[in-house]
């Protein structure tokens, strides 16, 4: 009986060993290939100063467009911006600190938010690209590149992601989320294209950064709380 007990935990700490290396070798993998993607378009665009294919991805969008999408793409756009994600933010951190009491979470949550935002403002100011001349509807404030939008966007649902990864179990449900959560992502991202006020290099970057942002707050989020736990278990 005891054979068999310790063969089903062997198999399940295997099958833990398996999943916790793929799941750092993709997030390896996405980390990496942002900083690539990120300074191949930022030497494209500020360097060799080729900007062609933004002007083709806007030649394409103006067949687009029609007024119901219009309206549609300004429900994405707004989903991605400054105002509801302060919303949003705030209301996942009363969830983890009032309703679910995980307190790193409840972290987390604003440590993503902040460290982001601080990273999109200081790149914005050190790159200093102006918008789209001829936006679609009305102008944006601020400076392009790289997209705020897109940014904060994946930095907030990448982190949603990341949660439904952790805590949900059922597979199917999982996979359901991942999807759209990821869906969503791109759809804000594509709003800002279609809406005018961002490039579509503006994006992509925007992205990138988002993804990179996101790892490295989990990272070292994740090392302060194995430091703090060490040492409570010390101390105890």
């Amino acid at each position: 009986m005891m054979g068999v007990i310790n063969k089903v935990s062997d198999q399940t700490a295997t099958k833990k060993a398996r999943l916790l290396s793929i799941e750092l070798a993709t997030v390896g993998g996405l980390f990496w290939s942002s900083i690539g993607l990120f300074a191949f378009i930022s030497r494209r665009i500020f360097w060799k100063k080729k900007d062609a294919f933004d002007r083709k991805v806007f030649e394409k969008m103006q067949r687009l467009v029609t007024p119901r999408t219009t309206e549609w793409m300004q429900v994405f756009s707004y989903l991605g911006s400054r105002n509801f994600l302060i919303q949003a933010n705030l209301s996942l951190i009363f969830y983890y600190v009032f309703l679910d009491k995980q307190r790193w979470y409840s972290i987390k949550v604003p440590a993503v938010a902040i460290s982001n935002t601080i990273m999109m403002v200081g790149l914005k100011e050190i790159f200093q690209r102006p918008r789209p001349l001829v936006p679609l509807v009305q102008k944006a404030r601020g400076l392009s590149y790289p997209s705020g939008h897109a940014m904060m966007s994946f930095s907030f649902y990448g982190l949603l992601i990341y949660l439904v990864w952790r805590e949900v179990k059922d597979p199917e449900l999982k996979k359901l989320l991942i999807s759209l959560l990821f869906l969503l992502i791109c759809t804000i991202g594509f709003s800002r294209i279609y809406l005018r006020v961002h490039y579509a290099s503006d994006v992509a970057a925007g992205f990138a950064m988002g993804v990179i942002c996101l790892v490295l707050s989990l990272w070292i989020l994740r090392k302060i709380e194995k430091a703090v736990t060490r040492r409570n278990l010390l101390a105890g």
